[in-house]
């Protein structure tokens, strides 16, 4: 979209540009003529339908791209990857500034602003395929140890558990609805308590360990057992980070007999 939008805007400007150097002193020049017939003033006193377009639209593709690329982007949930958190047909809204400044397009970070927290959902370019964007929590920062027990779906960063407390069962609605039953947790990750979503425990499941590379993050979904991320393709660059996510503002179900989840809008994202 950052490069459509800047494809928009040069040739909007250019058509913009091109009216305001050269054709538009020719049109005044026909004014000026006093010999001029009355069907090429008639001619000259109209700007042409492309130019009154571009100039009209040139700003509107600027300002939008300032937006999307500094500012503000809207995303919409594809999956159930992040529920009870957020439920697939969310549109939320992601904080482009929270972790620095980038260009648009080349996303290359010229103003250093701030790095992600533990506790985090942040929406970042997946590091298998970097043009489709993912949305996931952060729990382990660079130089972490981050250790997760597939049996009893317990984490543990730096050696120290984060603790768990079951909230009871969870009631999936339209497209979530086949997580009804699900486990639901309260997990108090340092800075960040937040609700899970976990299958029954697996005394045979295994136990595996991270070492966090400098500038890259560990990521997880809410939903531990439906949730393709830092455990299978490893952890998020920082180049590749797009922003926090933090306001819900419409939901949208077709599988939801309102269709609109109303209840939804206007939720923070914690």
């Amino acid at each position: 979209m950052a490069t459509i939008l800047v494809l928009l805007m040069v040739a909007s400007g250019l058509i913009w540009l091109v009216d305001k150097l050269f054709l538009a002193p020719q049109r005044r020049s026909v004014r000026a003529n006093l010999s001029a017939t009355e069907a090429e003033l008639n001619k000259a006193n109209q700007e042409p339908f492309v130019v009154d377009l571009a100039r009209s639209l040139f700003p509107v593709f600027l300002i939008v791209l300032l937006l999307r690329s500094f500012l503000i982007e809207p995303f919409r949930i594809p999956s159930g990857s992040m529920m009870p958190t957020l439920l697939i047909g969310d549109f939320i809204l992601v904080n482009k500034f929270s972790y620095g400044i980038r260009l648009p397009v080349i996303n290359s970070k010229v103003i250093d602003i701030g790095e992600p927290q533990r506790g985090d959902v942040v929406v970042f370019r997946y590091p298998e395929d970097p043009t489709v964007p993912f949305i996931k929590r952060v729990v382990g920062l660079p130089g972490d140890q981050v250790e997760y027990h597939y049996a009893n779906k317990t984490l543990y960063i730096n050696n120290d558990l984060i603790d768990q407390k079951v909230s009871g069962r969870y009631i999936g609605i339209g497209a979530g609805s086949d997580m009804t039953g699900r486990e639901q947790r309260i997990e108090y990750l340092p800075g960040a308590d937040h609700l899970i979503l976990v299958m029954k425990e697996n005394v045979n499941a295994p136990i595996r360990r991270w070492i966090i590379p400098e500038n890259e993050y560990f990521v997880l979904g809410d939903n531990r057992d439906n949730s393709k991320d830092s455990r299978f393709w490893g952890t998020v660059p920082e180049e590749n980070l797009i922003g926090k996510a933090f306001f819900i503002w419409m939901n949208w179900d077709l599988n939801n007999g309102d269709i609109i989840g109303w209840e939804r809008i206007g939720k923070r994202i914690d």
